[in-house]
């Protein structure tokens, strides 16, 4: 009777999980699906499977809007990302030796203001950045994702680093030093190789958060040349009346391929990271 239940209860808790995953990942398989219909089939047919499969929404969805074509979006993007990304884990990782690795005066009150400011919410400092931004007339420019990355304002990343850091053996630091080695050579030497894991963590966080960010772009991007893939898919909506939505759903598709590329040729590192680090979902 026991095993009965027991059978009952777990064939229950798998109903539930699959449902939960067809749910979740429904949006994604439409958008795929839809990216190789025609405009009038996305709104006609309930199938996610297109009855007349083309890929004429990739070519003309490519030339984009006006005389702004995707190719400068994506480019847009990558000058966006890509030095925003390399900024923040060297100044995090940066930051996260000194605190993990050295004694100084009122450490533990800046380490404390530090994990403070990660319960701050971002839009109790949207006005001031923007109005700092501004008058540095860096509005308008990659500037302002960029120049900030590279002073460690990303504390959870900092934290991360910080927990990882601190797993590695400080045996490590004296056989160094007992060999001449100062402290610019262990970081360079021993904690930098040897925090790859923590690293890639970072890379991917940050990578996907800057690359699906909207907001942001949004509110310091004013040149449609200067657009990054999100605020280029969104003014595809006010162009014009008329929506070509097989184009929308193709270039959403593409825009979603390098975080993915990404996650994959870096999910060994990225798992060990998280696992090293002790932050688990």
């Amino acid at each position: 009777m026991k095993n009965m239940y027991r059978i009952i209860g777990r064939t229950g808790t798998y109903l539930f999980l699959i449902l939960l995953t067809v749910i979740m990942i429904y949006p994604l398989l439409w958008m795929l699906g839809s990216a190789f219909k025609d405009n009038q089939e996305i709104f006609t047919s309930l199938s996610i499977f297109p009855e007349n499969f083309h890929v004429t929404a990739f070519v003309e969805g490519w030339k984009g809007n006006g005389k702004i074509s995707y190719t400068t979006y994506f480019i847009n993007t990558f000058l966006m990302v890509i030095p925003t990304v390399a900024a923040t884990v060297l100044s995090s990782i940066t930051v996260a030796f000194g605190f993990a690795r050295f004694r100084f005066p009122l450490k533990g009150a800046l380490f404390a203001l530090m994990i403070a400011t990660l319960l701050l919410p971002e839009q109790i400092l949207l006005v001031p950045r923007y109005l700092l931004f501004q008058k540095l007339n860096w509005v308008d420019s990659y500037k302002v994702f960029i120049i900030p990355a590279l002073f460690a304002t990303y504390p959870f990343f900092i934290y991360m680093m910080i927990q990882f850091i601190r797993g590695i053996p400080r045996e490590l630091d004296e056989s160094a030093r007992i060999d001449g080695c100062g402290a610019f050579q262990i970081f360079a030497r021993i904690i930098f190789p040897l925090s790859k894991p923590a690293m890639f963590s970072v890379i991917i966080f940050q990578f996907v958060w800057r690359w699906n960010d909207f907001f942001n772009p949004l509110i310091y991007i004013n040149d449609v040349k200067k657009y990054p893939l999100s605020l280029a898919l969104r003014s595809a909506l006010d162009i014009s009346a008329t929506v070509h939505w097989d184009q929308l759903m193709a270039m959403s598709v593409l825009s979603m391929l390098p975080p993915v590329v990404l996650y994959i040729c870096a999910q060994k590192y990225f798992v060990e990271g998280i696992a090293t680090t002790g932050l688990k979902g």
